[in-house]
C-alpha cells in the first residue's frame, strides 16, 4: 500500500498521515512514513523529541556526490539513477513500529531544476513507492506544487485532507484536477476536524465530485497531543474504525 497525503497547510495532513501509519503498524504491517514536507513536523507528531529527529536526506551532500558522481568529471553530468536501496535502513528513525524518513527541502530552480540532490531524492522516492511489502505513506508538502514535480507519481492513492474551510476545499478540488497529470488516478478526500455529522455531510456535498474516503472528527485529545508533542494515535476501537474506513477505499496493489 502506497499513499500520498496532501492538502492545504493547517488542514491536518500530517496528523492523518501519522494516524494511518500508526494504525497500520499496530495492525502488524511494516510501515515507512516519509516526511516530504519542507515544514517537517512528522517526527514531532510521532512523539519524537529533538534528539531523535532523522537527518534530512537532501543534506547528505557527501553521500549524494558519491552516489551520483557529481563533480567527479568534466561538465555537469551526474547519475539520475543512483544507488538508494540502503538509504531507508541507514537514515530512518523508528517510533512505535513506524520508520520515519525525512526528505528535507528540495532545491528550487524552476520547474526544470534537476541538481544532484533533487535527482537523488526523486530516485529514492521512486524506489520506495515501487518497493514491495512495505506500506509507504508520504506526508507531502502543503498545496499542489509537488504535483508539478511528480514526486507522488506511482502511489496507489492520493488522500487529500480537508477541514471545514473554503480554501481547504478549493485546494482539494485543485489536487483532484492535477493528480491525473502525473498518473495518479485514485484520489479521495479525508474530512478532518468536522464537529458534527451534519457538518461532515455538508462538506461531502461541497467536495463533490471528489469522493470522500472517510473522516476524523474534531477531538480534544488530538488537539492536546499536538500541544504536548505526543503521538495522537490511541488505538481505541472508535479511532481504529475511522482509520480502517479510510483505508478500505485504497485499491489493492497487484503482486
Amino acid at each position: 500500500m502506497k499513499l500520498a497525503i496532501t492538502g492545504k497547510g493547517g488542514a491536518g495532513k500530517t496528523t492523518v498521515a501519522v494516524l494511518l501509519a500508526r494504525y497500520l503498524a499496530d495492525s502488524g504491517r511494516e510501515v515507512l512514513l516519509i516526511d516530504a514536507d519542507p515544514d517537517a513536523n512528522a517526527a514531532m507528531a510521532l512523539g519524537l523529541d529533538e534528539s531523535r529527529q532523522p537527518q534530512p536526506i537532501i543534506e547528505l551532500e557527501e553521500l549524494i556526490r558519491e552516489r551520483t558522481g557529481a563533480g567527479q568529471g568534466a561538465g555537469q553530468f551526474f547519475s539520475l539513477n543512483p544507488k538508494v536501496d540502503d538509504i531507508p535502513q541507514r537514515f530512518s528513525v523508528e517510533a512505535d513500529g513506524v520508520r520515519l524518513l525525512r526528505m528535507g527541502r528540495l532545491k528550487k530552480g524552476g520547474a526544470g531544476c534537476m541538481c544532484p540532490e533533487n535527482a537523488f531524492v526523486r530516485s529514492l522516492l521512486t524506489h520506495l513507492v515501487f518497493q514491495k511489502d512495505t506500506c509507504v505513506i508520504l506526508d507531502m508538502e502543503a498545496g499542489v506544487e509537488h504535483l508539478g514535480r511528480g514526486t507522488a507519481a506511482g502511489v496507489d492513492m492520493m488522500l487529500v485532507v480537508g477541514d471545514p474551510g473554503r480554501r481547504s476545499l478549493q485546494t482539494a478540488q485543485l489536487v483532484r484536477e492535477l493528480a491525473g497529470d502525473i498518473g495518479v488516478e485514485n484520489v479521495a478526500a479525508v474530512i478532518n476536524k468536522y464537529r458534527s455529522d451534519e457538518q461532515r455531510e455538508l462538506l461531502e456535498e461541497k467536495l463533490s465530485p471528489l469522493p470522500v474516503a472517510g473522516g476524523v472528527p474534531y477531538d480534544e485529545a488530538i488537539a492536546a497531543a499536538d500541544l504536548e508533542g505526543v503521538c495522537p494515535y490511541r488505538g481505541t476501537p472508535e479511532q481504529r474504525r475511522l482509520l480502517e474506513e479510510i483505508l478500505s477505499v485504497v485499491p489493492v496493489r497487484a503482486t
